[in-house]
């Protein structure tokens, strides 16, 4: 077993990942590059990141060793019914030396296997988006939410960068002056937190501000509900509670009441000590209380045990996770 070598890869909208580990749990090398989401920026980029992450990862392995390989990504479902971007896969994997098979998840199944070796539980993501999803035999089941900013992903960093921006917008048109948060999202979209003598003067300022960019990017905005939240400020508060319940919910249309399989939290909304995270599990504790909470941890590396685990010389999945996955909370 410990000739043996399994690689993983965790792709993003913003990096990639990839991890080489033995079956023993030894990380014989790591790689990183930018974003490689082929929905996000065509295959032949992401197959451009991919190469450079695998790479490193394999600086001074001989890729032959490399008996199985696993890649988690958001929109698997398009990769694989895109000849032309899995052919720019292939050829990625293939020029990085590997000779080995490897399979396409998506990045909500990764997320949960970087929490849980458990076959059946449920994982929640939020991040710039939000979905929640159930996991059956470490198959993606029911899915809820994941929608996308006009449709859905409810309690997600879009979702709270939008609401920030649309109470300060109703206090500008009650005449009421912007609180703290109101004040900071001034700053960030207008680069300064004074409002004009006619207040609406500077509503109309804050909606060109956020329409000449790309919807999405209000989820810039998030971090600062959350800083705002942690000083109590009462609105944020009132978002994060509001966006907290959503994403519970959101979780209740695919898990039964009483469900005492693991609830796997990811994102980076609910994976760092976030105001969020808190009211997310305190939530889910109260639905769900004899359901085990974890953290989403190594995505790269739980995409490996993904791999690992098809593997003939593999008899205990569990143990084998122990050894390739770093614990998480």
């Amino acid at each position: 077993m410990a000739g043996t070598v399994v690689v993983g890869l965790d792709i993003g909208g913003t990096s990639t990942r990839a991890a080489a580990l033995t079956l023993d749990g030894e990380r014989l090398g790591t790689g990183r590059a930018g974003g490689g989401n082929p929905t996000s920026h065509g295959a032949d980029r992401a197959a451009t990141e991919l190469l450079t992450a695998l790479r490193g990862a394999l600086t001074g392995l001989d890729p032959t060793r490399v008996r199985a390989g696993a890649i988690g990504l958001a929109g698997a479902g398009r990769l694989l019914a895109d000849p032309a971007g899995r052919d720019a896969f292939d050829r990625a994997w293939h020029d990085a030396g590997l000779r080995c098979p490897y399979t396409v998840h998506g990045d909500a199944l990764v997320a949960y296997a970087s929490g849980t070796p458990a076959p059946e539980g449920t994982v929640l993501i939020a991040g710039t988006g939000a979905i929640a999803a159930e996991v059956r035999d470490l198959r993606l089941d029911r899915v809820a939410d994941g929608h996308g900013w006009l449709l859905g992903d409810a309690g997600s960093g879009f979702w709270l960068g939008r609401e920030a921006v649309r109470r300060l917008l109703a206090d500008l048109d009650s005449g009421r002056a912007p609180g703290t948060l109101g004040r900071q999202v001034l700053t960030d979209l207008l680069g300064t937190p004074d409002v004009a003598p006619r207040p609406r003067n500077t509503v109309d300022t804050v909606i060109q501000a956020v329409t000449r960019r790309p919807p999405v990017d209000l989820a810039r905005l998030a971090p600062r509900v959350v800083d705002a939240a942690v000083a109590g400020e009462p609105a944020a508060s009132a978002l994060i509670a509001e966006a907290a319940g959503h994403l519970t919910e959101s979780v209740s249309r695919i898990r039964p009441a009483g469900a005492t399989g693991p609830l796997v939290l990811g994102g980076g909304l609910l994976t760092g000590d976030t105001p969020l995270a808190a009211a997310v599990r305190a939530e889910a504790s109260r639905r769900w209380p004899d359901a085990p909470l974890r953290s989403a941890g190594d995505g790269a590396a739980a995409a490996a045990w993904l791999a690992a685990r098809e593997l003939p010389e593999v008899d205990d999945p569990t143990a084998l996770h122990t050894r390739l996955v770093p614990p998480s909370a």
